[in-house]
């Protein structure tokens, strides 16, 4: 297949453009209180769907990244301090949109001395205040692997916890900037010993063998996770990673089964599955 081929997406991978009244209301609190989502800055494919669900994905700690991935769309440079105002507009955008469950990520903040640590914690803790009936997903950074600073993100009790490995380990070098698919793998045992749902996941297409996502499952298992996505890469600009193949639906029910199989709790696996997709149902099928 030639290159131009590959990029010709299939029509399983075709979705609609974000419309619709619940995804304009939400649009307009996330714009009026200046706050960022990895739904838009990440150019997520389900935003229209997730959004006219009423859920969405907070992206804290500003916009701009200081890692430079070559899978990831979010802008690379020289973050601003920290806005100290964050955590209550988040908490209180949550509360406007009636939020039952919420995933918050952010940017890796490599140039604060706690990585944005302090902040995810007035984060958690603002969001519980003033949404105490909502569930909370937190896809987190590898803050370097400092398990210190982990354990601040866990003692705040957020239901679900998250942090991808990306990819498999042979092309993590290729694809990740300054993380190591060794560090990512420790994150996970430090978030198993908390009393939460441990999460990750992974991107296909890349140019990975099915003996090496298995091979990722089982370092997974192994590690103490016991939820795990699999999606679809998509290029997000011409500048970033290149797809090597669109993996067709059958072949992620396979991954699915067989993630199942090897001892996973649940598994969402899909075309157009992202980490924060259906979010919910990691807190509802596998309480800790």
């Amino acid at each position: 297949m030639d290159k131009q081929n590959k990029r010709i997406k299939p029509d399983w991978l075709k979705t609609k453009l974000p419309l619709g009244t619940n995804y304009a209301t939400l649009k307009k609190i996330v714009s009026d209180n200046d706050l960022h989502t990895i739904c838009s800055s990440g150019k997520c494919p389900n935003m229209g769907e997730c959004w006219n669900r009423g859920t969405a994905t907070f992206m804290i700690l500003g916009d701009i990244c200081t890692r430079s991935c070559k899978f990831c769309a979010t802008l690379t440079g020289k973050p601003l301090a920290p806005d100290v105002n964050e955590p209550a507009k988040v908490a209180e955008s949550i509360r406007l949109m009636k939020l039952q469950h919420c995933v918050i990520t952010s940017v890796d903040r490599d140039d604060l001395p706690d990585f944005g640590a302090d902040h995810w914690v007035q984060t958690i803790r603002a969001i519980k205040a003033a949404n105490p009936d909502t569930t909370i997903e937190v896809l987190i950074p590898d803050f370097q692997g400092k398990a210190d600073l982990i354990n601040l993100i866990i003692a705040e009790h957020p239901e679900v916890i998250s942090h991808n490995l990306e990819t498999v380990r042979r092309l993590t070098p290729f694809i990740r900037s300054k993380a190591s698919y060794a560090l990512s793998l420790n994150v996970i045992p430090i978030l198993a010993t908390g009393n939460v749902v441990p999460k990750s996941g992974i991107m296909v297409g890349l140019g990975e063998t099915l003996d090496e996502i298995y091979e990722t499952m089982d370092d997974l298992l192994e590690a103490g996770c016991k939820v795990m996505t699999i999606g679809q890469y998509l290029q997000p600009t011409r500048k970033h990673q290149e797809v090597k193949r669109y993996v067709h639906p059958d072949e992620f029910a396979l991954y699915r089964e067989e993630g199942l199989k090897r001892g996973f709790e649940f598994v969402e696996s899909s075309p157009l599955v992202r980490s924060s997709y259906c979010a919910e149902k990691h807190v509802n099928n596998y309480p800790p």
